[in-house]
């Protein structure tokens, strides 16, 4: 028996065979969804929430059609719409809220007949587009047809999440179907036992140049080497949770996690969700029947209890059991050889519905020392999605995995016997929050706690994005990034000079801070902000930041930057920050060849104060840039504070006057003063354009 089409290569050089098998992929895809919702008993089955956290189903019949009106159109592939209103109603809200943030909003819900004629429209449009639409090959990220890849993808994955909600639905609202049928194969649980995994490296992450359809998490390279470990030989399996319920561990505290212990509080949860106690025996809710228990298949729970779970095996064990990480799992992957799906072959494994519409056995497909490291059900991981270096959102959907990265997503891998299309790639990588019930189990490790991935969240502060993008990002206007600039400024000034250490002074976020490392041997920066240094330290830390840029309204981009890309990885190592009052440094701060102060007098509290005493801070022939475009404000510096920019004795008295005066009897000023523009982004269509004036003093006395 084979499932569903596979994801087709989107290389070749047969445009027509190529049109033929999109075709096809879409029409299986289209169908099989359709064909899902007819297990629903009655129409009031289509507008009755499965559970709280989640719209009626008649929203996910909608959704998926409304997707590729609404995508097609942004991508220029179709002209009009179908039905401007299904397609506002249909478009947003897919997302499981959170247990604790229940969304009681009343919706005016078209009819299930309604919603299935709008389909009929969809499938057709679809059809005719690529029946019809220009061609060349090879599809990649930026090709119009991605766009119908995405499209059918995304059905893909709700085929999977929507038959999960027809299983959370009360039996009486579904029925069954030939199409739909669970495997009839149970016994005794195998006894589960450790396997030994070797030390080894594990390469993940795919390049843009791959052949087939990615989501934009799934983009980057990441690599880790992995200590030894131990993984279970099967998925825990009903009967070796079971021990878990019998001990009492839904009522033991102390094996669950903060976010955990809310939920179950929450939730009142005493044994999985979908085991059900009947007649003094256990008994398990599939997605259209309720069967006896098979021991042998595989628990399905959400995070938490498999967390809690992996707690109390550690202390009934006495070994450190635990969930595996992302890295562990592809090092599972990697160790049992195992290979990607063929187009052609049933999958050896109870994946991509090429066996059966449930679960099956965890002793039944076997893969190198282990069983069902894919398929059967996906396996939860402690790690929350992060974003590969070099990720990028695309622009056609650029909230789909940007809104996971909050620390409160976990991935899971391996895919389940629903699992799809890019879904049963060994790429793909999907995440839900610790709460959420997808077809999910898992299996346990023992060994060392490996590295945690870094926090993944994106900075939304605006000022601190702002000054981000400023700092990392892109220029505008042909106006050269302005640290990179005034830090080449201050290194061609150096010329033959010592170049051991310097100071960057109001770093902000730290883009000079490194660049000035290319040169110096070691290189200080110090703000007064927390939050800038933060941002500076965490560059130099994980060689990369993430944040949000305001577009319009409430649209954003997100964007992340990394050293590697700017070149300046090689530095990282070479310099420090901290949080410091530059009118009052603490005395170790000496013994600099090179003073950067960048747009900072215009910002002190006492700038008379700073420059008479920094000379103290240069070594004899060190060098001070001093940048600032002048803008003296009472709510930085109280007015009697200012040195320039007013009348005196009746005439002008420049800022340049008032750094001559405070600076030439310890410095001599090397050059004409500089001018060097900069430009901070607002918005998408809002810009800062300012000019700096730069001078140079080098250190006589």
């Amino acid at each position: 028996m084979q499932g569903l089409q596979r994801t087709p290569r989107l290389e070749g050089g047969e445009v027509d065979a190529k049109r033929a098998e999109i075709l096809g992929y879409f029409l299986s895809t289209f169908d099989r969804y359709e064909q899902l919702f007819e297990t629903l008993s009655c129409d009031e089955a289509y507008f009755v929430k499965p559970v709280s956290l989640r719209h009626p189903l008649i929203f996910y019949l909608g959704h998926t059609a409304t997707f590729f009106v609404n995508k097609l159109v942004l991508a220029g592939l179709l002209h009009e719409r179908i039905n401007a209103q299904f397609e506002s109603v249909f478009a947003v809200g897919v997302d499981e809220m959170s247990w604790d943030d229940l969304d009681d909003a009343h919706y005016d819900w078209p009819s299930v007949a309604r919603v299935m004629a709008y389909r009929r429209q969809v499938r057709d449009a679809v059809v005719r587009l690529i029946q019809g639409a220009p061609l060349a090959l090879p599809i990649g990220w930026d090709h119009p047809w991605w766009a119908i890849l995405m499209c059918i993808e995304h059905e893909r994955i709700h085929l999977e999440t929507s038959s999960v909600l027809i299983r959370q639905h009360a039996i009486r609202y579904v029925r069954p179907h030939p199409a739909w049928q669970p495997c009839r194969k149970c016994g005794t649980a195998p006894q589960n036992h450790l396997v030994k995994i070797p030390a080894g490296k594990v390469l993940s992450g795919k390049e843009r140049s791959s052949p087939v359809y990615g989501w934009d998490n799934e983009y980057g390279e990441h690599e880790a080497s992995l200590p030894a470990f131990e993984a279970s030989h099967y998925l825990v399996s009903n009967q070796e949770f079971s021990d878990f319920v019998d001990a009492g561990g839904y009522a033991a505290d102390e094996y669950w996690e903060t976010e955990g212990l809310a939920w179950r509080n929450y939730s009142r949860a005493e044994h999985p969700t979908f085991w059900i106690r009947k007649d003094d025996c256990w008994h398990l809710r599939l997605m259209i029947e309720i069967v006896a228990m098979p021991w042998d298949w595989p628990v399905e729970v959400n995070y938490h209890e498999a967390s809690a779970f992996c707690k109390w095996k550690k202390s009934d064990a006495g070994k450190p059991v635990r969930l595996p990480t992302e890295d562990e799992w592809y090092r599972l992957y990697d160790f049992c050889s195992i290979e990607e799906i063929k187009p052609d072959k049933t999958a050896p494994a109870n994946i991509h519905l090429d066996h059966h519409a449930s679960s099956c056995p965890v002793n039944e497909f076997r893969h190198g020392d282990l069983y069902d490291v894919t398929g059967n059900v996906w396996q939860w991981t402690a790690t929350p999605i992060y974003p590969y270096p070099g990720f990028e959102v695309h622009p056609l959907y650029d909230d789909f995995t940007t809104p996971t990265f909050d620390g409160r997503h976990n991935l899971i891998k391996g895919g389940s016997w629903i699992s799809c299309g890019n879904e049963a790639q060994k790429s793909a990588r999907y995440a839900f929050r610790r709460h959420f019930f997808q077809h999910a189990g898992f299996r346990y490790v023992a060994g060392e706690e490996t590295a945690s991935q870094p926090l993944s969240n994106y900075e939304t502060d605006r000022m601190l994005s702002e000054y981000a993008e400023f700092h990392y990002g892109d220029s505008y206007f042909d106006v050269a990034n302005f640290p990179g600039k005034l830090a080449a400024i201050a290194i061609d000034a150096m010329g033959n000079r010592p170049a051991r250490r310097a100071l960057d002074l109001g770093c902000a976020t730290g883009r000079a801070t490194f660049e000035l490392a290319r040169h110096f041997d070691h290189v200080t920066g110090i703000d007064f902000s927390a939050r800038f240094i933060g941002m500076g330290a965490e560059m130099a830390r994980l060689g990369m930041l993430r944040y949000q840029l305001a577009d319009e309204g409430s649209l954003f981009s997100y964007k992340t930057r990394s050293l590697k890309d700017l070149g300046l990885d090689a530095v990282r190592g070479r310099v420090d920050f901290f949080q410091g009052d530059a009118c009052n440094l603490k005395p170790l701060f000496n013994g600099y060849d090179l003073i950067l102060a960048a747009n900072l007098i215009d910002r002190l509290y006492s700038p008379a104060k700073f420059l008479s005493e920094v000379h103290e801070r240069l070594n004899m022939g060190g060098i001070l840039l001093i940048a600032s475009p002048y803008t003296w404000l009472a709510e930085h510096t109280k007015r009697e504070e200012w040195i320039g920019g007013f009348k005196k004795d009746g005439e002008s008295f420049t800022t340049l006057d008032g750094l001559k005066e405070l600076l030439l009897p310890h410095f001599k000023l090397m050059q004409a003063p500089l001018d060097v523009p900069f430009v901070i982004r607002e918005t998408r269509r809002k810009f800062q354009r300012s000019i700096s004036e730069v001078t140079l003093w080098e250190r006589i006395a």
